[in-house]
């Protein structure tokens, strides 16, 4: 891994269209909590392998990312650079370790402000969705290259939701409405990203939002859709894990992973 990484050649672009290159952030500051006591979240093993590290293959196995940069806990970041030295990582792919900050909002930051020129296009991807296929990283990067300055993957929802009017713990919750599940979708990382439009919505939007896509809309901006894939779920609680094992197990049993 380089701690100073120059860009790579990306692959070949089509013909009249020009050579964008293309990092991914993978904030990976947090506790995890809900997965209960020991590691943070994206150090627990899966299938043998810490999640950070299932995370960093998923972008780097993308020929378009030739840089990831991993934001680690602010007293953690040589804990995991030797990590992900002890695990094999596409030799294409550069890999740099930054500490992070004390929210989501501000590693990703963080992570933005160690990004070296060159690169037009940058991702911001959980450490907790280690399993995301190439196909949907390569379809969000498609997406801002075909001139989205936003781009998120989604999908359908399969449940009813209910919009509720929040009550004391323990006590029941009024339903206030019930919106058009037609209309909204869960959305996955990675989210993609024009590189100069995400910095702005770092330095101009302080609220507290939940994915980097929401402070891109803050802005004004239209913010897109690629359809998301049932692997790329956010690994939160102990069932997930055994959820993620599951399919990590049948994608070495059937496709060599």
């Amino acid at each position: 891994m380089s701690d100073d990484p120059l860009p790579p050649s990306s692959p070949t672009p089509a013909p009249g269209r020009p050579t964008v290159r293309t990092a991914a952030v993978i904030p990976a500051a947090g506790r995890g909590v809900r997965l209960g006591p020991g590691a943070p979240k994206a150090l627990r093993a899966l299938g043998g392998t810490p999640m950070l590290v299932h995370a960093v293959r998923a972008m780097a196995d993308s020929r378009a990312v030739s840089l990831v940069v991993v934001v680690a806990p602010p007293d953690g970041a040589g804990e995991v650079k030797s990590l992900l030295d002890a695990h094999a990582l596409p030799e294409r792919t550069d890999v740099l370790v930054v500490p992070g900050g004390d929210s989501r909002q501000e590693s990703v930051k963080r992570g933005l402000d160690a990004l070296p020129e060159g690169y037009d296009i940058v991702l911001v991807h959980d450490a907790a969705r280690p399993l995301v296929p190439v196909d949907t990283v390569d379809a969000v990067v498609e997406a801002v290259r075909d001139g989205a300055v936003a781009v998120v993957p989604a999908l359908p929802l399969a449940d009813t939701v209910k919009q509720v009017e929040p009550a004391a713990p323990g006590e029941p919750e009024a339903v206030v409405a019930t919106p058009d599940r037609s209309r909204l979708r869960a959305v996955q990382t990675p989210q993609g990203f024009e590189r100069a439009t995400l910095v702005r919505a770092h330095e101009t939007v302080t609220d507290d939002v939940t994915d980097d896509a929401g402070m891109v809309e803050r802005l004004g901006l239209t913010v897109v859709t690629v359809p998301g894939h049932e692997e790329a779920f956010k690994v939160t609680r102990p069932l997930d894990l055994v959820l993620a094992e599951a399919v990590l197990a049948r994608r070495r049993l059937n496709d060599g992973f």
